[in-house]
């Protein structure tokens, strides 16, 4: 199992200082979140790769369908190249409630299923070299230009690795994580409503990964949540039914801590490994 940390506040500085900081003290990985406005998540992330050396980086969460997927291909490509190959695309529909309707973003679930299908699609053909789509919402015709200045590649292999959040047992999400390289789980009830994540639902969702995914590449099952900070031993109480269950990563996280001063000294205890 490996072990992420997500920066919680909106403090670029601070965030690259922190990045460093959890690089010395043994994290995994590195990442920040995305806003409709606010501190950008891939500059952000740029400065932390030039300041890093082998913590693996990315968002928590990317939300496609406010994204026009080439700019967002061309980010994710660029900064692959800074990093040396450590960065990781974490997606979703996102959090309406987060200022989609006030920027005149799509607030339709449908709709934003729809564009985050489409955007991966044309992400991961764009990566490849293919420069022609056409879908319900987006149609990309070959240009002349690219192949006078062609743009470089990844530098993973096969791809970027895109973690897709899905709600367990929803089919019709959980069958577009089989196309991709990693789950970020939510459970949903049959009346709708999300359950707490448990090591025996991630056996479930491990079984059928097994089970229904074609790709033999490595896949990622990534949980979030919070371990004790002053207790190594209960912290590895909390992480091994998980790491037992099938989990890869698990991504510490301090959502609601008033100040980074306890978010710090967090980081600095390291991780339960």
């Amino acid at each position: 199992m490996k072990f992420g940390f997500i920066f919680p506040k909106a403090n670029v500085l601070r965030a690259i200082e922190f990045a460093q900081v959890a690089e010395k003290c043994g994290w995994d990985g590195f990442f920040v979140w995305e806003p409709v406005y606010g501190v950008d998540a891939w500059v952000t992330l740029a400065a932390i790769a030039c300041k890093t050396k082998k913590i693996r980086i990315g968002t928590m969460i990317t939300p496609v369908s406010r994204m026009r997927p080439w700019k967002l291909a061309s980010e994710l490509v660029t900064l692959d190249n800074i990093s040396k190959g450590r960065v990781t695309l974490s997606v979703a529909l996102g959090a309406i409630d987060t200022g989609f309707a006030e920027f005149g973003e799509e607030t339709d679930r449908k709709i934003r299923a729809e564009l985050l299908d489409e955007g991966l699609v044309i992400i991961t053909k764009l990566w490849q070299g293919s420069f022609s789509f056409t879908g319900k919402h987006y149609q990309i015709r070959e240009s002349t230009f690219f192949k006078r200045e062609p743009p470089p590649l990844p530098i993973q292999k096969p791809r970027i690795p895109i973690w897709v959040v899905a709600a367990w047992p929803r089919m019709k999400s959980m069958n577009r994580v089989l196309r991709y390289d990693g789950i970020l789980p939510t459970i949903m009830s049959k009346e709708g409503k999300f359950e707490e994540i448990t090591p025996e639902y991630i056996a479930q969702i491990k079984s059928f990964i097994d089970e229904k995914r074609s790709s033999k590449q490595f896949f990622d099952i990534v949980v979030e949540g919070t371990t004790p900070s002053n207790d190594l031993s209960k912290a590895k109480e909390v992480i091994k039914p998980f790491e037992k269950s099938g989990v890869t990563w698990w991504i510490e996280s301090m959502w609601f801590a008033k100040t980074l001063n306890p978010v710090l000294e967090r980081i600095q205890q390291g991780p339960p490994k």
